[in-house]
């Protein structure tokens, strides 16, 4: 493979648990280096002690899915020899990342108003539950509570069931993949410029965001979307879950031209009717649709229809947790990568969906705790009884 995008960047990043190594891991996968701050008097990212699984003494399978590829430097940022260290580092850095709660970075000090004087061009990026620049800046907050307040709980799950979260934290993910989106556009920036900034991300304010249609057709047209039954498509029919004599499979007609082909594959005369002949008209009736397709659909099972529609018609199987990680698609495409780890050398992990030159990019374990910080502190220029006093202060 050629370098990767980001090699020569090299990123502190001050995080812990989900968010925050979440996103900086996709600037590590893409060749940044990636220094991870571990508080040693906390025992680090507290993300090292979440169960159930552990590998080993402080570290987890949890903490192993977000932070691939990083180093780990152990250090007192609020110590005054901690500092220094961290200033000395900031001076060969080209970011600062963190996901503090919104008023903790300016006391940290590691704003761009702050770090400016030491590296013009450091680029400070901030992840936070509600901003920094709001009467929330101190709250703290977490993914499900987005999901509850920016009104994604109202749209999901059942209509006769109450509101629902999605099944993983897809708020902390996303907002990590923005974060680290706008602080790669701000390194560009720096890089081209000279000039440094902070770069604000907001677990809020990106699951708002992701009301997308459902808020613009509310904010001008005063439509309230709703949930609908088996995660029906507000708009577009058919568009959704149906029976199979064994099960479901979600069919996607989004179009005119795939319902023509869906019809024609389905050979079935009602479904021909003209009363489905638009889009509109199937939105109109959309429960007479969903029965009729689930009477055609109920004459053979999932297996038998995902083979004779797969590759004409957008359809998929409903899988459970075992049968998605064990489906050979995702062993095929490179989605599922195996590591050496010191208590476990053949663990697996999911891949990076991000291929560069159409390769994924290898995975190194996320090592112990504060692992690379004497080589850190090394190249800083500290010697052997300096890093060793430091950690007899507990700076380091």
């Amino acid at each position: 493979m050629k370098t990767l995008p980001l090699e020569g960047i090299r990123i502190i990043a001050v995080e812990q648990y989900g968010a925050g190594p979440y996103g900086s891991m996709f600037l590590a996968d893409l060749g940044a280096e990636v220094i991870k701050i571990e508080n040693p008097k906390i025992g680090g990212d507290v993300s090292r002690q979440t169960g159930p699984f552990f590998l080993g003494e402080n570290d987890s399978y949890f903490f192993q899915t977000f932070n691939l590829n990083k180093k780990s430097l152990t250090l007192d940022l609020k110590s005054e020899s901690g500092r220094a260290i961290f200033d000395k580092l900031v001076k060969t850095a080209d970011a600062v990342t963190n996901n503090l709660r919104g008023d903790q970075p300016d006391k940290l000090g590691i704003t761009y108003d702050k770090l400016k004087h030491i590296n013009p061009k450091i680029v400070c990026g901030h992840l936070s539950a509600y901003g920094r620049d709001n009467d929330r800046a101190s709250w703290p907050g977490y993914d499900y509570l987005m999901q509850a307040e920016a009104g994604l709980m109202s749209l999901t799950g059942e209509p006769d069931q109450p509101p629902a979260r999605f099944g993983v934290s897809m708020i902390d993910f996303m907002t990590g993949a923005v974060a680290s989106l706008g602080l790669t556009s701000a390194l560009l920036g720096a890089h081209r410029t000279g000039q440094g900034r902070d770069v604000d991300v907001s677990l809020f304010d990106v699951a708002l965001h992701q009301l997308s249609y459902p808020a613009t057709w509310y904010f001008n047209q005063d439509h309230v979307t709703e949930r609908l039954a088996r995660s029906a498509h507000p708009a577009t029919v058919p568009c959704q879950l149906y029976k199979t004599a064994d099960g479901y499979i979600f069919l996607m007609a989004m179009t005119d031209k795939f319902w023509l082909v869906l019809i024609d594959l389905l050979d079935d005369a009602t479904l021909q009717q003209e009363r489905f002949a638009t889009v509109a008209q199937r939105r109109d009736n959309r429960d007479l649709l969903t029965t009729e397709i689930d009477r055609v659909l109920s004459t053979h099972n999932t297996d038998y229809w995902l083979a004779h529609l797969k590759g004409q018609i957008p359809c998929a199987p409903v899988l459970d947790l075992p049968q998605a990680l064990q489906n050979p698609y995702i062993h095929n495409i490179g989605m599922v990568r195996t590591i050496n780890h010191p208590e476990k050398q053949d663990m697996q992990v999911l891949g990076c969906p991000i291929k560069i030159d159409g390769q994924r990019m290898a995975g190194k374990a996320a090592g112990p705790m504060g692992c690379d910080t004497n080589d850190l502190l090394g190249s800083l220029g500290y010697s052997a009884a300096n890093i060793a006093k430091l950690k007899a202060e507990g700076a380091i």
